[in-house]
């Protein structure tokens, strides 16, 4: 059992930032103890009588797993009660009117908690605060909405997409103080815009980091932890001639004849899917029926797990035809379940294939305990589940070095994601290391 003597001294520092703030966002590494920090500060206002109604929001495993894991670790958080939000409706509301000291929800509920049921919360926690950051969303649109006197967001990767990102994580901190009071004005403060109206540029980074410094507080691994090395390879292969021809043929001509089977392409941003799924192995036609066209990613996996017989390996996928063909290849290999159950088997080691896709199974878990090596067989555009989902083995806890081996198609669409994901993570990097105070 874990006591507050245990708390690293960053952890300390983080819980005073947010006592002294009362609504602020915590940029830190995945796995830096966001959760635990976050409690004790819900325990320490409980003992002072500051607030009562307390609100989590985060990924649906992640409420149903974590948060109350945390509890239970820690003696000092043992006495908070809590109640979980999810499930069908009548469960939800159910939850709802238990007595208890946190109300945990997944994030896809918040415009039915706004509209089913008005409640002053107190405190409110979120999670993954970049999953609202879309001013159009309607979590977005209902959480500026609630009443809190606190609120601390949590997130690793505050600004995947870049610096209009921020807006809507500051506005629920502020109301638009800061960065403006909607994200038209903060756009035309803040950037310049391209001919077309589509690319915006950060006139000043430096200027927007400003503003928000005072409420945010950014750290890393290497500031106050020595994590085990993480390890960057790819695995590079070719597609045959024949196949190539194809995919090119595709590129260019937005459509072809796979077979028996005429696949048409209607725009730039089908066409990117289209080339990705074609890269794994597989491509979806009109009526959603797969299309197989090669095993080279296939193949190239079944080496790696044999070069590595006596690990257990994490796997990412991208589409559900990946899932299909790799559990028909690899019939030992479990997907990580909705609920996470089997969790707990992956960290005791008894799992020694485990397939998870990035945007489900990359926020919140703890995976560090069942294996050191994750292989990306589909990559994904998105550089936020591209991080979180490495940081599920790269975290505290993890005892040896963790390698992230990239199964990479030549001369296609896989070389430019892995350029666009390392430039887009080099101007996160910017942000989260200038608003660090060591």
């Amino acid at each position: 059992m874990n006591t507050p003597k245990d708390l690293h001294p960053y952890q300390n520092k983080y819980i005073n930032f947010i006592l002294e703030k009362k609504k602020c966002a915590l940029f830190l590494e995945m796995g830096m103890g966001k959760t635990v920090i976050s409690l004790t500060v819900i325990s320490k206002l409980l003992d002072q009588f500051s607030i009562s109604k307390i609100l989590i929001i985060g990924p649906l495993r992640v409420v149903n797993n974590v948060w109350h894991e945390e509890i239970s670790k820690w003696s000092h958080l043992n006495h908070l009660s809590y109640s979980i939000v999810t499930g069908n409706e009548k469960e939800r509301l159910k939850a709802l009117e238990k007595k208890a000291d946190i109300y945990l929800i997944n994030r896809e509920n918040i415009y039915w908690l706004y509209n089913i049921k008005k409640i002053n919360w107190d405190l409110i926690v979120i999670d993954e605060s970049s999953s609202f950051k879309s001013p159009s969303s309607k979590r977005f649109k209902s959480l500026r909405k609630f009443n809190y006197e606190y609120m601390i967001e949590l997130t690793g990767t505050p600004s995947p997409n870049g610096y209009l990102d921020l807006w809507s994580q500051i506005f629920l901190l502020d109301k638009g103080e800061r960065l403006g009071s909607t994200f038209n004005v903060y756009k035309e403060v803040y950037f310049f815009c391209d001919y077309y109206g589509y690319n915006y540029t950060p006139i000043s980074r430096e200027n927007i980091l400003n503003k928000i410094s005072d409420i945010t507080l950014s750290m890393g691994y290497e500031d106050y932890i020595q994590l085990p090395n993480k390890i960057e390879l790819v695995t590079k292969v070719k597609l045959p001639l024949s196949q190539l021809k194809l995919y090119n043929e595709i590129k260019k001509e937005f459509t072809a004849n796979i077979g028996n089977t005429k696949i048409t392409i209607f725009n730039a941003a089908t066409l990117s899917n289209k080339l990705l799924q074609f890269c794994n192995g597989a491509i979806y036609d009109e009526d959603k029926n797969i299309i197989e066209i090669h095993n080279t990613k296939l193949d190239a996996l079944e080496e790696l797990i044999e070069d590595n017989p006596n690990e257990n390996i994490l796997v990412a996928y991208n589409y559900k035809s990946d899932l299909i063909r790799l559990q028909k290849r690899f019939k030992h290999a479990i997907v990580i379940d909705k609920d996470g159950k089997n969790i707990d088997l992956w960290n005791k080691g008894k799992i020694k294939l485990l397939l998870c896709h990035p945007a489900s199974s990359g926020k919140g878990l703890n995976l560090q305990h069942g294996g050191h090596i994750i292989i990306w067989f589909g990559l994904t555009w998105n550089l936020e589940d591209y991080l979180q989902f490495n940081a599920r083995l790269h975290r505290i806890g993890q005892l040896k070095p963790v390698i992230i081996n990239h199964i990479i198609v030549e001369n296609c669409i896989d070389e430019i994601i892995m350029k666009v994901l390392n430039n887009k993570n080099i101007d996160q990097n910017i942000l989260l290391n200038a608003l660090k105070k060591v």
